[in-house]
């Protein structure tokens, strides 16, 4: 959409303009500019030669393993790829998807660990880790997930396997650099107590005083209306409202059913860009809307400071969306309003609630008693619209919740035996000739799969399409929509 001039004179820029480049029209003067290369992989021609020659005697070796197996069609397919990449990194010095050659470029034996910037540290280095019982689990998912996507163009000939090499750290090379960690948490895990070995500072009392907010229960069976009741009340005095439900379809249907009888509602899911979040986010500080309905976004790095009620629907499902751990990050997003207040539908009380609610009641307790020990009273926290410019939950790998298109929250073993489940039913769609339906079982079992990349079911060879896009298969199937009243009653 724009363009940047640069104005010489001899080997000195005299000017730099932002332009329209369809009308020439000039926009701005501007001091600097970044300007950052075609291409990052640039290497002498000895490297060069030398990761040629590596890969031409893999694409051999590898040539005749796919025709030992009578994949003939593979075989054919990595020669013409393999020989076409060769051509162009002879002739141009790079060529697209360079990085799966990584290997051969760097010099690295099969399995050893990619360089990365961690290696230009000092050795005593201090690593923070922020959130870390959501960043540490990541560290292991991401090379998981980037070998499970890799595999499949392995095996369809696509790529050579030194592209299993272009890869993230393992989780254990990734504790092998890191000397000494600083794990930052409300919510820690079992790993991050037992690597500190019982050295854990609590940061309980704040500096304005303000308690962590009270929690009640109600039952589920009428949360629809009851939460409208409570949510009229506080748009009254200017304050804002968080909902946060267990489904997409639940959250599209209750900001629906909201609109429909008057309340300024919007909502906030996975499909939605980080720069979109943050826009929406800022209207409700600014008080475009009044509500935001989200699932799994409402956690951690959501500091809204006037939201003063935070509701939790269907409390009572236990999942990873209704874990202690989410339960007490959910709850926090109240926290910092000085008439903070959450409410927690349920019909029943799990495990997961217990723990939320009594370590939120430990807290409260050790608040109020510093703060009249002190003579500290709460008040809210003044913070400049504008600074909420970043949405750190985008900072995470958001992972789509395959019970989004589900009416009810499952469980890891539930998603086991729905995987399962599909596998058969897509299986005998496929040998009826209902490919549409089969397709559609598939992207289920896809979505069940990102839900936990721990999940490894026996049926990958019959997930996958087989061009190298649908290594990267997309996800999500079409939802009937009906009235929002009917569903949410």
């Amino acid at each position: 959409e724009r363009s940047i001039r640069i104005t010489w004179f001899g080997d000195e820029i005299e000017r730099i303009q932002e332009i329209d480049p369809l009308r020439a029209r000039v926009l701005a003067d501007i001091e600097k500019v970044g300007i950052f290369p075609g291409s990052h992989y640039v290497s002498g021609p000895e490297v060069r030669a030398k990761a040629m020659g590596g890969i031409r005697e893999e694409l051999r070796v590898r040539l005749g393993e796919l025709k030992a197996g009578n994949k003939l069609l593979e075989a054919q397919r990595l020669e013409q790829r393999t020989m076409f990449d060769l051509e162009m990194i002879e002739q141009m010095g790079f060529c697209s998807g360079i990085e799966n050659y990584s290997r051969w470029f760097s010099g690295r034996t099969p399995g050893d660990a990619p360089p990365c910037l961690i290696d230009y540290f000092p050795d005593d280095f201090l690593l923070f880790i922020d959130e870390s019982h959501q960043t540490v689990p990541q560290i292991g998912a991401m090379y998981r997930g980037d070998r499970s996507r890799k595999e499949t163009l392995v095996d369809y000939g696509f790529r050579l396997p030194s592209a299993l090499d272009n890869r993230p750290l393992k989780f254990e090379e990734f504790e092998r650099l890191v000397g000494q960690a600083v794990f930052v948490s409300a919510t820690p895990s079992e790993y991050e107590l037992e690597k500190c070995q019982g050295v854990v500072v609590e940061q309980i009392i704040r500096p304005t005083g303000l308690i962590d907010p009270e929690v009640e229960v109600r039952p589920a069976r009428t949360q629809v209306d009851d939460l409208l009741d409570e949510i009229r009340q506080r748009v009254a005095v200017g304050e804002r409202v968080l909902v946060t439900t267990l489904t997409k379809r639940m959250a599209e249907d209750l900001t629906e059913y909201y609109a429909e009888v008057g309340v300024k509602v919007r909502y906030l899911h996975s499909d939605i860009d980080a720069l979109e979040r943050a826009e929406i986010v800022r209207d409700l500080r600014k008080g475009v809307f009044d509500v935001l309905v989200g699932i799994n976004l409402l956690r951690e790095g959501l500091d809204i400071p006037e939201v003063s009620l935070v509701a939790i629907l269907d409390a009572d499902k236990e999942g990873f969306l209704r874990s202690s751990v989410s339960l007490v990050q959910t709850i926090g997003r109240a926290a910092r309003h000085v008439k903070g207040k959450v409410l927690m539908y349920a019909d029943s009380s799990t495990a997961s609630m217990k723990q939320a609610l009594a370590e939120t009641d430990r807290r409260r307790t050790l608040q109020r008693a510093y703060n009249q020990a002190h003579g500290i009273t709460p008040r809210s926290i003044k913070k400049n619209i504008h600074e909420l410019a970043p949405v750190s939950e985008a900072d995470y790998v958001t992972v789509s919740l395959a019970a989004e298109g589900e009416d009810v929250y499952l469980s890891k073993d539930e998603i086991a035996a729905l995987v399962e489940r599909y596998t058969a039913q897509m299986r005998q769609a496929a040998s009826e000739m209902e490919f549409e339906k089969a397709a559609e079982l598939r992207d289920k079992i896809l979505s069940l799969k990102d839900m936990d990349l721990g999940l490894k079911p026996a049926v990958r060879s019959l997930l996958e399409k087989g061009p190298e896009k649908a290594a990267a298969a997309g996800q999500g199937y079409g939802r009937k929509r009906g009235p929002a009243r009917r569903r949410l009653r």
